[in-house]
């Protein structure tokens, strides 16, 4: 039902009615057919306001006038604080940028508000929306397509620059920097790798000097393995995480995952890598001097297979930086996020992380941003 209008002249001669003709309020609201309320609340207007009572549509009362220019004065403040805070970045970038902000945003502030604080003109703005994207813009959301792609299948942990190896695979011509800009633009930020260093102060029996002396480069496959293994926390309690690396490719070889720390942990990791890789010659196998590695089935079994023993210098964690890292990419880009209830849980997204991202897909910085695998595969064509 539609709302009924009143004109000033209308509610006055009603009041009148009531006030100077003697009326009852109950028989002139019949007679004009309004509710009683209404009438009652006009005559309370005019009594309490007689100069400025019913101002009319459109208008209002001189404190009314004044409470609603405050109330806009004050919007307008907190849109010229609020404006700046939310583009702070976008005060020295050119006007496409500005307008995209301001076109995002228009439903929030009025537009006019917008371009004074970005000091850019509404025509400008206008123009812009009806105006046809340039090639490079084209480009730019075309790019923007395989950079997302790239970034998610990493599950998000791709820097701009493995990003960018990434697009240049996939057929596209771009440099290094655009992708930097349209990441930083969309807010596809990698996490960062933790930066604190694992202690170790404990002594350990020396079996092995420092044969590998940080050399971490082999010539070929099956010439330098390095060894160690890390702890991740489940509800069920920790599960231990060994690991073997060819430091011809970084490959992760050989695996092993166990709730208990004990030498049969590394042991089962070293006969996966020889068992995959086959029976090493003239290998060197690296390690830290942890009791696992100095035992003695661990080293019963490098000697069956002919396997030079190397350790790192007590406490140094230097000597075997290249395990180090593996680990901390491991930690970074999947673990470190997780909650687990189960070691299965923690064993699966182990699994999947090493023999389905890391080992065929992970782009290595020291590889020429190859895959393990693919530097691999390369190589043996060479």
């Amino acid at each position: 039902m539609k709302r009924r209008k009143f004109s000033r002249e209308f509610k006055l001669e009603a009041v009148r009615l009531v006030k100077e003709r003697g009326v009852s309020v109950a028989q002139a609201a019949r007679d004009l057919d309004l509710h009683e309320n209404v009438l009652r609340t006009w005559v309370r207007e005019l009594c309490a306001d007689p100069q400025h009572a019913f101002p009319g549509h459109g208008q209002m009362k001189p404190e009314q006038l004044e409470i609603d220019r405050l109330r806009k004065e004050v919007a307008k403040l907190k849109a010229e604080r609020d404006i700046p805070k939310k583009g702070r970045s976008l005060l020295c970038k050119g006007r496409d940028m500005k307008f995209a902000f301001i076109a995002k945003h228009r439903s929030i502030w009025p537009v006019a508000w917008l371009c004074e604080a970005l000091d850019v003109s509404r025509s400008g703005f206008h123009a812009w929306l009806t105006r046809m994207p340039s090639a490079r813009s084209r480009h730019d959301e075309t790019l923007l397509g395989a950079i997302d792609r790239s970034f998610k299948s990493s599950d998000r942990t791709y820097g701009a620059r493995r990003v960018w190896h990434d697009v240049l695979a996939d057929g596209f011509s771009c440099g290094l920097h655009r992708i930097e800009r349209l990441m930083r633009e969309n807010g596809l930020r990698a996490r960062p790798r933790r930066r604190g260093l694992p202690k170790d102060t404990g002594k350990r029996t020396v079996v092995s000097q420092n044969l590998l002396d940080r050399a971490f480069e082999a010539s070929a496959p099956n010439r330098k393995w390095v060894a160690d293994f890390t702890y991740l926390w489940t509800a069920e309690g920790w599960l231990y995480v060994a690991a073997v690396i060819d430091l011809f490719s970084r490959r992760v070889v050989g695996w092993a995952m166990k709730a208990e720390m004990t030498a049969q942990l590394v042991t089962d990791a070293l006969m996966m890598a020889i068992w995959r890789r086959g029976r090493p010659d003239s290998l060197m196998h690296h390690s830290d001097q942890g009791s696992q590695y100095t035992s003695e089935q661990f080293q019963r079994l490098m000697a069956d297979h002919g396997i030079t023993c190397s350790m790192s210098r007590s406490g140094n964690v230097w000597d075997n930086a290249a395990m180090e890292s593996f680990f901390s990419s491991l930690k970074t880009e999947r673990t470190a996020r997780k909650v687990y209830r189960t070691r299965d849980d923690a064993r699966a997204d182990v699994f999947d992380y090493i023999e389905r991202f890391y080992n065929p897909r992970r782009r290595h910085s020291t590889l020429g941003y190859l895959s393990p695998v693919e530097f691999e595969e390369r190589a043996m064509l060479a």
